[in-house]
């Protein structure tokens, strides 16, 4: 009787340079232990500098490496049909500077934008109106409300992201998070498309 095992390839496997990618990285294996352990040590891919930065590891791939050495081997497959191997290069070090001027840039551009908006909806109008509806007395400037206004704009803004520097306050995605994740679903299925040479064929005209 023929042995059956089953194969599920990783969405996405982070791998070095040079590094010899055997099955075990970028698929989970169900087998008898003798048989999973001989599987999983079979050498995949081997990353080289021509790689770039991606590459589609197709199930087919995958498989035929496994029955060339297991003649009659049952393989079943679940779940996604590629695993994309995305290779780790060294970071370099961000120099304070540097890192001091895109802060800067952020923290002005945020200001501005949220200066500009207030400016448009005459947020400092709309203040008055209420500290007049409250206390029967005009103010041109009404610290009352703008202060406890501008620390209620940044807790709602922790509250918004989830975050507090990196700390998260619970374990609901925000909506930052969710659409930088169907940001990845989006690239993902792009780079399975057209990095995976597996998926099209090109008829050659004579």
């Amino acid at each position: 009787m023929d042995k059956t095992i089953y194969l599920r390839m990783r969405q996405r496997v982070q791998v070095l340079l040079h590094q010899k990618v055997t099955i075990g990285d970028v698929a989970q294996i169900v087998a008898s232990d003798d048989l999973e352990r001989n599987i999983k040590g079979y050498v995949i891919h081997e990353v080289t500098p021509e790689d770039k930065h991606l590459i589609v590891v197709d199930v087919m791939r995958v498989i035929g490496t496994i029955q060339k050495r297991n003649e009659g081997l049952d393989v079943q497959t679940i779940g996604p049909a590629q695993s994309i191997l995305e290779i780790q290069m060294k970071q370099k070090t961000l120099a304070p500077v540097y890192f001091v001027l895109v802060w800067l840039l952020l923290f002005i551009g945020s200001a501005l934008a949220i200066m500009n908006f207030h400016e448009d909806v005459s947020m400092q109008l709309v203040h008055q109106k209420i500290y007049f509806m409250i206390t029967g007395h005009y103010k041109e400037q009404p610290l009352l409300l703008q202060v406890p206004y501008s620390f209620g704009l940044g807790l709602g803004m922790i509250l918004f992201f989830n975050h507090l520097f990196r700390k998260r306050l619970n374990e609901e995605p925000s909506p930052l998070e969710v659409e930088m994740f169907n940001y990845q679903q989006d690239l993902d299925q792009y780079v399975i498309v057209h990095e995976n040479k597996e998926t099209e064929k090109k008829i050659n005209g004579n």
